[in-house]
């Protein structure tokens, strides 16, 4: 294997600093959504028209669940919908203390507990978010995805041997999920296993259900390497060609930062790794 540049030694680096937080908190959700890890919360027939008339875009969708949590702050599915839209706007502060009263209203709600779980690992809280994602489900009715956020707390919190066994336990629910296989992959570049991580992020490359993310990823762990032209040719793809030009300009900034800028934590959209690029989670 070609010895990596100082380039890609000084990115190895910044990849275990301080800065892993931010990286975790935005590359190792894998593929899901909120509401793709929260699942759905029953609702009466008079409130589902309510849902279906919900907006997509997330910006309207704060105002819509907004007013209705705002009129009664004790109505679980607009206290959920909005803690997710929140979230899907990068309030995520805002949404971790929406869902935490959300969760004291209605304390056997597996659902909100996900969701109140997965904005704690999004503010970084790795050991409450633990704590939380164990109480909205059981080992006798196990959710895969659940598993799989839970193990991106364990690797925040450096517990990496831990984080790969709830993997492994996602994947028997759910094998080869590309989503998990990502989170797996992640997993192993922070402990500088970058063959197996590689090798990973390939088989989950190779699902037709993987996202953008994973295909970033692949690309900055093989970077990582030393092989920057299969990076730039992975990070391009089959793209759109504006995409395809800000993804590699993208990687190519995240491989080529000098190691004074790897010793501080990064500030702004700019400093946003890779593995989260344009993927809001």
């Amino acid at each position: 294997m070609r010895p990596q540049s100082s380039h890609a030694r000084a990115l190895a680096r910044f990849l275990t600093s301080a800065a892993m937080t931010a990286i975790l908190a935005a590359g190792l959700g894998g593929c899901q959504t909120m509401s793709d890890v929260t699942g759905a919360l029953t609702t009466s027939s008079s409130s589902k028209s309510q849902v279906a008339a919900a907006p997509d875009d997330p910006r309207r969708a704060v105002e819509v669940y907004g007013e209705r949590y705002r009129a009664n702050p004790k109505d679980a599915e607009a206290a959920l919908g909005y803690g997710q839209a929140l979230r899907a706007t990068g309030q995520r502060s805002q949404a971790a203390a929406v869902l935490e009263q959300a969760t004291i209203a209605h304390p056997g709600n597996k659902a909100m507990l996900a969701a109140y779980g997965r904005a704690l690992a999004d503010n970084g809280n790795s050991q409450a978010a633990f704590d939380v994602l164990s109480r909205s489900h059981t080992p006798a009715n196990p959710d895969w995805r659940i598993l799989s956020v839970q193990g991106t707390t364990l690797d925040k919190m450096g517990k990496h041997d831990d984080a790969r066994r709830y993997y492994a336990s996602a994947l028997k629910i759910m094998p080869e999920e590309p989503s998990v296989l990502s989170n797996l992959g992640l997993s192993y570049m922070l402990t500088r296993e970058l063959p197996q991580a590689e090798e990973t992020l390939r088989r989950a490359f190779g699902n037709p259900r993987a996202d953008g993310r994973v295909r970033q990823n692949l690309a900055l762990v093989v970077g990582l390497q030393g092989r920057f032209a299969e990076a730039e040719t992975i990070a391009k793809g089959d793209l759109p060609s504006d995409e395809a030009t800000a993804n590699v300009a993208y990687l190519r900034e995240m491989l080529s930062r000098k190691d004074k800028d790897h010793s501080r934590p990064p500030g702004g959209k700019s400093a946003v790794p890779v593995a989260a690029l344009n993927r809001p989670d």
